[in-house]
């Protein structure tokens, strides 16, 4: 039975909150940036945000059947299986689907996270039996993390480990098999639920603090889009169809122009300052060559100005 589509609030019509907008394009723009840690109360939009960013973007080329959402010509972003069937002249069958965007719940286990081997049947039947985990469902994808100072450190380490590499290795007796996981990582969290561990801060690319919107009518705008949206999501979204179709458009395009940007030490500097006046504390990728200033400068589109950019 085919199930309908649960309909998304949409991601330009999210009042606020520019930091964190902001923050989210640059890092699927560009997932070298290392991801982006979210912290504030509750009520102040996170996971709405993180959910309508997944839903805004443009589809992507995978394998037909694949488990691990490989593209078919790109070795970079194929498994290992994948691969061997084109060297031997297999043709792949390819669909479009939409971003994967998948919640890692707090009680995950390893085994879940990163994939579970079947040895008795690799050792009886010589295959490598191998049942996929929340990374392989994540590759190209976005992997959500609420309440991400709740969770296991050793868990944050095997995520924060995938996510820089890009792949993802399971080991057991001896064999191995490993997967592209290339995903953009995203934590949240309550400042309520505890200080924010040092390490969390050190490994992610970028840090954002945001706050209540306390504007009196910018809550009036929140309440009146959601209560338009809760009583008819189809004209609520179709209200909005235009500008979320640019926006996606505008992402796809910096997208494909990434490689070719040149990065020069005013830009890189400039950057930095951003990154400090909007509290993105902790970004270790700011100065490197492939960090924030090559999104950002497709983003800006080369524009001199310091005033934020608003995607709402």
């Amino acid at each position: 039975m085919h199930l309908e589509r649960r309909p998304v609030f949409p991601f330009t019509a999210i009042v606020g909150q520019e930091e964190m907008k902001l923050a989210l394009l640059l890092n699927v723009i560009d997932p070298r940036i290392g991801g982006v840690l979210i912290m504030g109360d509750r009520g102040t939009g996170k996971s709405t945000t993180i959910r309508a960013l997944a839903d805004l973007l443009p589809q992507i080329e995978v394998v037909k059947g694949d488990p691990f959402n490989s593209h078919p010509r790109q070795r970079d972003l194929m498994s290992d299986q994948v691969w061997e069937r084109l060297q031997a002249g297999e043709t792949l069958e390819s669909t479009w689907i939409q971003v994967p965007m998948v919640d890692l719940p707090l009680g995950a286990t390893e085994d879940r996270v990163c994939g579970t081997l079947d040895i008795e049947r690799a050792l009886a039947q010589g295959v490598k039996a191998f049942e996929p985990g929340l990374l392989a469902k994540a590759n190209r994808g976005i992997l959500y993390v609420d309440e991400v100072n709740l969770l296991d450190d050793h868990l944050v380490d095997v995520l924060l480990d995938a996510a820089a590499s890009g792949w993802n290795t399971v080991e057991r007796e001896g064999i191995s098999i490993r997967h592209p996981a290339r995903f953009v990582l995203v934590g949240s969290g309550n400042p309520e639920e505890g200080e924010l561990r040092p390490q969390l801060l050190d490994r992610f690319g970028m840090f954002v603090q945001i706050e209540t919107v306390r504007d009196a009518a910018l809550r009036v705008r929140i309440v009146e889009e959601r209560s338009q949206f809760d009583a008819d999501p189809q004209a609520f979204l179709a209200k909005y169809a235009d500008s979320q179709q640019r926006l996606r458009e505008r992402i796809e395009k910096a997208q494909h122009l990434l490689p070719n940007v040149a990065v020069d030490p005013d830009l890189r500097l400039k950057s930095l300052g951003y990154a400090r006046l909007w509290r993105w504390m902790g970004c270790a990728e700011t100065l490197s060559p492939t960090g924030l200033p090559r999104p950002w400068r497709l983003w800006k589109g080369g524009a001199r100005s310091p005033s934020p950019i608003s995607v709402g």
